[in-house]
């Protein structure tokens, strides 16, 4: 029987096949499954299923550090960043998504959520130019009653909501899709931080025009799983430049002919996103120091 994984609780997964939800578990000790997975599962009764089979990932966001990976959810084509006026987002944590889209090839969406506060608009509009400026999409709404704005930017996809707590993920899934009954919670406004109310990731029917998937809330989005030669094509305004150094081997540090530090110093790129590259990079090499095994 094949299924597909719409949520994902450690070990055990739900699963949507064509006789309705089962609960699957996988065989053997590893688990390896993700929410958006395509499978095949043998029936066990009491409406369970033993998971047989991997069906090939056309894609797969996860994060990693040194010593563990999470897998977030495969076989989507379109990732949604939902960041807010308030509380405070990191545009750090927006470029750590963004290389997590592109490292996949899948297509990268910004909404600013509670765009109706009018008096911080303008200091979030202008923490996202650093984005608009490389030709990625900002949609701004507000979840409570304009999520229908982004509906014409989900029809037809298999998309993902990821961002920091508080950002209003689970409002927006609850306002596209009511059924969907997501948790939601006040902001702790005092740390300027959101708490966090959904656990795993759940894919949900848009309809018969595409799904959605809610993911937890993020503090920290590690790509330890990337070389720093793949963080690098991440960056899409460093694209035009790589391969023009000097050196082969240069790490776009203080080399002498970096096409990239003279790029930076030109403003082909923006010393912020430079600042983002080198930080994840740094990063990226502790967390092979650590581990040599990545």
């Amino acid at each position: 029987m094949r299924g597909l994984i719409t949520a994902a609780f450690g070990r055990h997964y739900e699963i949507l096949t064509d006789e309705g939800r089962l609960q699957g578990y996988p065989r053997g000790k590893k688990s390896v499954f993700a929410c958006g997975d395509e499978v095949d599962l043998a029936p066990r009764g009491d409406d369970q299923g033993a998971i047989e089979y991997l069906h090939p990932r056309r894609s797969l966001l996860w994060r990693s550090d040194a010593f563990r990976e999470k897998l977030i959810a495969a076989n989507i084509d379109q990732v949604v960043i939902v960041v807010a006026t308030e509380p405070g987002f990191s545009d750090l944590l927006v470029s750590r998504c963004l290389c997590a889209a592109e490292a996949q090839d899948v297509a990268a969406l910004i909404v600013l959520n509670k765009a109706d506060l009018g008096e911080r608009l303008p200091a979030a509009r202008a923490s996202l130019e650093l984005f608009t400026a490389l030709g990625y999409r900002v949609v701004e709404l507000a979840a409570i009653d304009g999520a229908d704005a982004l509906r014409a930017h989900l029809h037809g996809r298999r998309s993902i909501f990821v961002g920091q707590s508080g950002m209003g993920k689970s409002t927006l899934t609850n306002a596209l899709i009511p059924e969907a009954r997501a948790a939601t919670r006040e902001i702790s406004t005092a740390l300027d931080a959101g708490k966090h109310t959904t656990t795993f990731a759940r894919l949900y029917a848009l309809g018969d025009h595409g799904w959605l998937v809610d993911s937890p809330g993020l503090q920290a989005f590690g790509l330890a799983h990337l070389a720093p030669e793949e963080l690098a094509e991440c960056f899409v305004e460093f694209r035009p430049h790589l391969g023009n150094c000097r050196f082969r081997d240069c790490q776009h540090d203080a080399e002498p002919g970096c096409a990239l530090q003279a790029a930076l110093s030109a403003g082909a790129i923006h010393p912020r996103r430079f600042e983002h590259y080198r930080a994840i990079r740094e990063e990226i090499l502790a967390a092979r120091r650590l581990n040599p095994g990545w």
